[in-house]
């Protein structure tokens, strides 16, 4: 009865062990998936930025219609 006593205690600390190191590999693998999160979201605000900025560089060079241009437009319609 001992010998399974001490089997069972040994296999406990095995499993308590394997379970530590567990636990810091998905913290670790939280922490990573955190940061490419983030980099992830600045990319993509900064490519909304850049595509908003030429969406309206290029509406200025083409001339876009005033203000006025459109009211003129509506009523003409």
């Amino acid at each position: 009865m001992e010998r399974v006593n001490s089997s069972l205690c040994l296999e406990n600390l095995r499993m308590m062990h394997e379970n530590e190191r567990l636990r810091r590999k998905a913290q670790q693998l939280d922490q990573e998936n955190k940061a490419l999160l983030a980099q992830l979201k600045r990319k993509q605000q900064q490519q909304q930025h850049n595509s908003s900025a030429s969406s309206s560089a290029s509406q200025q060079q083409q001339g876009a219609p005033s203000a006025a241009t459109a009211a003129n437009n509506f009523k003409a319609a």
